[in-house]
């Protein structure tokens, strides 16, 4: 599998997510820069990292959609590619219309950076179809604009279709206002597209994937994403 990352000014999750997926879990990697006009041939994925992109000027991800390379991961989507955000990631994919919703400021108004505990909500997607049906998982966050807003019939649709794809929830699975870190609608930490090829959460899955940081939760995230991958061909 090749899965290329895209680097925009601004990303700081780049090198972490390249290394993961290619040290830690045997993957192709190559970057794609912002300003690329043309996507490589033989990308099995594209990965939108986290970070601040464009330094989160006006607001995260809105300059970062109108970047050249956009246009490409826009095609790449809707020819049925994968494409996954985490974080200013997911942001991005808000912003330039490939997901539902938006991401506001906190409902603190400060940056949040801790582990959370996250509940797979729909087990039908290339994110989550392998991931472990008895216990969440701990997976870290960090950012001030995280809080998932959507109105409540794009939040009805989306629950019919099966496209939350996690819960924040505390360490025993459950779900309450005490374990939303940011006040996301629902308590949603991660969403995907009707057609289930393009995928955004605010944790950083890649930050809890080596077995050295004391935690791989993050890694069966990717790795499940890398087993939907190689299955569809």
């Amino acid at each position: 599998m090749t899965f290329g990352i895209v680097v925009f000014p601004g990303s700081n999750c780049d090198k972490d997510t390249g290394y993961v997926l290619r040290d830690m879990l045997k993957q192709d990697v190559v970057e794609l820069w912002h300003k690329d006009a043309e996507l490589p041939a033989g990308l099995s994925a594209i990965v939108l990292p986290g970070g601040f992109s464009y330094g989160d000027y006006l607001r995260s991800g809105a300059l970062a959609k109108f970047s050249p390379i956009m246009a490409r991961v826009v095609d790449f989507a809707r020819a049925g590619g994968y494409v996954f955000g985490i974080c200013n990631g997911f942001q991005i994919l808000c912003e330039a219309g490939l997901l539902p919703g938006a991401l506001l400021h906190n409902s603190s108004q400060k940056f949040v950076c801790r582990n959370t505990y996250l509940m797979p909500d729909s087990r039908s997607t290339a994110l989550t179809q392998y991931l472990p049906k008895t216990r969440p998982l701990r997976i870290p966050i960090a950012h001030g604009e995280g809080r998932y807003y959507a109105d409540q019939d794009t939040i009805a649709r989306m629950r019919i279709n099966g496209q939350i794809l996690f819960r924040y929830c505390d360490e025993n699975g459950d779900l309450s206002e005490q374990s939303n870190p940011n006040g996301s609608m629902e308590n949603i930490a991660g969403v995907c597209n009707e057609g289930r090829n393009v995928f955004g959460m605010m944790p950083h899955p890649e930050r809890a994937a080596d077995g050295e940081l004391g935690n791989t939760d993050g890694a069966l995230i990717l790795e499940s994403l890398i087993r939907s991958l190689e299955e569809r061909g």
